[in-house]
């Protein structure tokens, strides 16, 4: 529907195919998408109760109730908060039923938001109904307080192969330590579970052969091992490269033209990277310029002013629709699923907006980012050595 691969008949017809119903519901359903399109706040109030299943179950209003006082919990537990205390917000599932939630508690936000003074308590309160429909589904929060740990760049697969090269290389070791003359009872009980469901006899005369080829064996399922590490290394590089040539090609070329920098290394001094940055951003620095600046003033005042712009709804939806679901969030810790799903806050947002544009003002929640930073190479204490790397803004 959003890329208006099918006209309406068409979507009407697949429509009744999939839903057999009356033909009353079946036009209401034809209805249903111009109705949305033109009117996008009033379908959020007019869907309850709304579908949550294929089973036609419904949320009731003993349900809707109990939402409402979530809700209003988690705005004030929000409110209560420090930004930095907040609890880190799931990725939920994109399915009926959490979609079905987030519209039931689109029109329950009207009140708050409209009492809303400024851009600060706006996200708050969409914070808390984020809250809210996480604990209406069940979604499991994580601790309080951003991820401080990176996870672990192994992907799985690799760790179980790699489990199973180091088995097959310690058995090696006790097989060969047997064929040695070592006879000790852990020894013993390695080779004799090595050769556990097969008619060889440790006794037997030929066992010297029997143990030089079972190493052998283990040898070359060790040298497989580690060729399909590399084939699936190898394939799981090509589509990362292939995936980041669709999306960002100038990181792609940057990262082929760039040697891959470890930063196990020993870090700079905090103090000498305060130090560092402050001397390039905080004092003043008082610059002489030559008589090209004149020519440039006199250049731009000749330069119609552009027209003054006015933030509307619509801009706000327009800007959310493009932005991926589940990007890393700003300090607020909200992704930009919630303000695709809480619509009714795309007329306040526009209008403060709108304020804080007049009035060039905004709060530090929206001019604050986190920063890593990235050694440039192999001197890791240096802190001049490193490249800024501005990963966590605020959305719009």
């Amino acid at each position: 529907m959003r890329s208006k691969i099918f006209d309406d008949a068409e979507l009407g017809r697949l429509r009744r195919e999939a839903i057999p119903s009356s033909n009353e519901s079946a036009m209401a359903g034809d209805a249903a998408p111009h109705s949305t399109d033109q009117h996008p706040h009033v379908e959020a109030a007019l869907d309850l109760p709304v579908v949550v299943d294929s089973n036609d179950d419904e949320i009731v209003s003993h349900e809707l109730e109990k939402m409402r006082s979530i809700l209003e919990e988690a705005i004030l537990e929000t409110r209560s908060t420090p930004i930095e205390n907040r609890p880190r917000l799931p990725r939920i599932p994109l399915s009926k039923r959490n979609r079905a939630v987030v519209r039931a508690l689109n029109p329950m936000l009207v009140t708050y938001l409209e009492a809303s003074r400024d851009l600060c308590e706006t996200d708050s309160i969409l914070f808390g109904a984020a809250l809210a429909v996480c604990r209406i589904i069940g979604a499991k929060l994580p601790m309080a307080g951003r991820a401080t740990t990176q996870s672990s760049a192994i992907p799985a697969w690799r760790k179980r192969i790699e489990d199973r090269i180091a088995k097959a290389r310690a058995l090696i070791g006790r097989l060969t330590s047997f064929r040695s003359g070592n006879n000790r009872p852990r020894i013993m009980r390695t080779v004799r579970m090595a050769f556990a469901g097969t008619n060889i006899s440790l006794s037997q005369p030929d066992i010297t052969q029997k143990l030089t080829e079972r190493i052998d064996d283990l040898k070359q399922k060790i040298a497989a091992w580690g060729k399909r590490i590399r084939r699936f290394t190898d394939r799981s590089r090509r589509f990362n490269q292939n995936r980041l040539f669709q999306s960002d090609q100038k990181r792609l070329y940057k990262s082929l033209e760039r040697p891959k920098v470890c930063g196990a290394g020993q870090g700079p001094d905090q103090a000498d990277i305060i130090a560092f940055w402050r001397g390039l951003w905080s004092e003043p620095v008082n610059h002489s310029e030559g008589p090209w600046m004149e020519v440039v003033a006199s250049q731009g005042a000749s330069v119609t002013p552009m027209d003054p712009i006015t933030v509307t709804p619509e801009d706000v939806a327009e800007a959310v629709r493009r932005a991926p679901n589940w990007k890393s969030p700003g300090l607020d810790g909200l992704h930009h699923y919630w303000l695709k799903g809480f619509i009714v806050c795309h007329a306040v947002l526009a209008r403060q907006f709108q304020e804080a544009l007049d009035q060039k003002s905004l709060p530090s929640l929206f001019t604050t980012g986190i920063t890593h930073l990235v050694p440039k190479d192999q001197d890791t204490t240096d802190p001049s050595k490193y490249r800024p790397h501005h990963v966590s803004t605020h959305h719009i």
